[in-house]
């Protein structure tokens, strides 16, 4: 009996042991078949999210290859327009030299000789109240007036203290403007920006040992570039208990630009600023004297039906044209130029460019 007995307990162990088995079996077998259920899950969210990932950044790169090619045309665009303009103005200029001669009855130049009589039939199709050939500046400057400008005040890298403020104040010469902390962004990503968000002009302040001595003011998005060299900053935080500054759209006076390239400055100068109202108080002055610009900003009140009295609320500075160019910051090593200071000529201090007399 105890031999029978012990021989089930062993048989019963043996069976238990068997049935822990099967189960611990069947319970793996069940989790293993989750866990390749929920790997197989995992692998297939992972496929579709680096596709999507893949598919976004693959159109990113299809808008920027777009993007880049429109404005390669619209640059091939604007160069042969200017191109054009240029063939055009030599014949203009020959038509005038015999138009000259024929008036006053003196021998036609060895210049136009061969076109004379081309040229004369042109000149049976001149309109006297036309201006003659239209100028690139017109496409250039083609929404001014009708849309207000967006400016962009920014400084170069590492501005000090000094240089801050002279770039808070100079936004608020320009009505509307943003300023932007430089930081490490380089000129062409900052350029492609303000493309970007449709800026018709960036401003850049620069400075030598803390006192500002040259802005750049570049059109967007294809020119031109003007640099300017500035001296006798005076600066409103210099002054102190000068209130506050006024923010209507100003009135403009031009003084003493009657050159071409007088005209043009003040062109680049007058679209960074909106159309003002009538009833404006704010009188921003740009006075050329022997090609230096006095730059000069008052308020004025009326003291009575004839007297008025003018309040200067600063900042003043002189600017000098160091060059244009026909172009953009982002392509300043391939912009033609188009005028240049050359101070190493003998008869460059007694030569003025801005204005004839």
């Amino acid at each position: 009996m105890p031999i029978i007995f012990c021989n089930f307990i062993f048989h019963s162990h043996r069976l238990f042991a068997i049935n822990t088995f099967l189960y611990r079996t069947f319970i793996m077998t069940r989790k293993n078949r989750k866990l390749s259920s929920f790997s197989c899950w995992l692998r297939s969210s992972f496929t579709e999210l680096l596709a999507e990932r893949v598919s976004t950044r693959v159109r990113e790169i299809k808008e920027d290859i777009k993007m880049l090619r429109r404005e390669a045309r619209l640059r091939r665009e604007y160069l042969y327009r200017k191109a054009l303009e240029d063939r055009q103005r030599t014949i203009e200029e020959k038509k005038e030299k015999l138009k000259s001669a024929l008036d006053e009855n003196n021998v036609i130049p060895t210049t136009v000789r061969r076109e004379a009589l081309e040229l004369q039939k042109l000149l049976e199709y001149d309109d006297e109240g036309a201006e003659g050939v239209s100028s690139h500046m017109d496409d250039e400057y083609k929404w001014a007036g009708v849309e207000d400008p967006k400016i962009m005040v920014t400084t170069s890298r590492d501005p000090s203290s000094r240089l801050k403020m002279f770039a808070k104040e100079m936004k608020l010469i320009f009505p509307g403007a943003q300023r932007m902390n430089r930081g490490n962004h380089e000129v062409n990503a900052l350029v492609q920006a303000c493309k970007a968000n449709e800026v018709t002009d960036m401003v850049i302040l620069h400075e030598t040992r803390g006192q500002p001595d040259a802005m750049v003011v570049c059109h967007l998005p294809f020119g031109p570039t003007a640099y300017f060299t500035l001296f006798n900053v005076v600066m409103r935080h210099d002054i102190p208990d000068i209130g506050t500054m006024s923010e209507a759209f100003p009135h403009l006076i031009f003084h003493n630009f009657s050159s071409r390239l007088g005209r043009r400055v003040s062109s680049i100068l007058k679209y960074l600023f909106p159309v003002p109202k009538e009833d404006s108080k704010r009188v921003i002055t740009f006075a050329n004297q022997e090609d230096y610009i006095s730059f000069r900003h008052h308020t004025y009140k009326k003291t009575d039906h004839k007297n008025i009295e003018l309040s200067e609320v600063g900042p003043r500075f002189e600017m000098k044209l160091h060059m244009i160019k026909l172009g953009t910051l982002d392509a300043e090593s391939t912009a033609d130029i188009e005028w240049r200071h050359s101070s190493f000529m003998r008869t460059a201090k007694k030569r003025k460019f801005l204005s004839v007399d």
